[in-house]
């Protein structure tokens, strides 16, 4: 838009009428005050042509439509972060599997699942400590698909604390994906924002999106 022979009018405090810091609410106000200054500042014998006018209408109203489209896209996260608060407070009391390597030893077994995308003659979960500490649980020889498993801490020796797994296959199958199950005893918001995190025996804080079960554990999975 041309501000030819209207700073003065822009430069007035009352043509801005107090909007300089306010939102996109106040954009239309602003342009109809700048445009009334132009029509009546413009050069009577050289008037603007009307078409110019038209075209400021239309870039305005592209202005307001994305000022509008980032307000509701701006709610509709905050009801989506809304509704997973809500969600996850359901989950108290709740079992769930967790995908992770990483478990909280106590003096309560940790049940767990691995996925073996091919059958082999040994598998066996490597649980190392903080030291670097390893133990082995072996399962022998397993079918592809679900394996379900148990870390007793006191049969194995564990002394509680944090440990890490990991599972070897005599077939060199890498990256065997791992669940552990639990029970949520309850779930914390963080103050500087982010997932919620839900706290689990045996697992301690997790995200929520680690989660890859919904109800049963691994030991309700296991063939009869």
């Amino acid at each position: 838009m041309s501000v030819s022979g209207v700073q003065n009018s822009a430069n007035d405090n009352s043509a801005y009428g107090g909007v300089a810091d306010n939102g996109g609410s106040d954009l239309n106000g602003l342009f109809l005050q700048l445009l009334v200054a132009q029509i009546q500042n413009q050069d009577p014998l050289n008037p603007t042509d009307g078409t110019e006018y038209v075209s400021q209408l239309a870039q305005m109203s592209q202005v307001q439509s994305m000022e509008n489209m980032s307000s509701m896209m701006s709610q509709n996260s905050t009801l989506i972060d809304n509704l997973q608060v809500l969600s996850t407070a359901g989950l108290v009391g709740k079992s769930v599997m967790v995908q992770t390597n990483k478990i909280e030893v106590s003096d309560q077994t940790v049940e767990g699942r691995l996925t073996l995308a091919h059958a082999a003659n040994t598998v066996t979960v490597s649980i190392k400590d903080a030291s670097g500490k390893e133990t082995s649980l072996e399962l022998g020889a397993q079918e592809a698909g679900q394996v379900n498993f148990s870390i007793d801490p006191q049969e194995l020796g564990l002394a509680p604390g944090n440990y890490t797994l990991s599972v070897v296959t005599d077939t060199g199958e890498k990256s065997v994906p791992l669940e552990i199950s639990g029970t949520v005893n309850n779930v914390r918001i963080p103050l500087e924002g982010g997932a919620a995190l839900l706290n689990i025996p045996g697992l301690g804080e997790v995200p929520y999106y680690q989660i890859s079960q919904f109800g049963g554990n691994a030991d309700s999975n296991k063939a009869a």
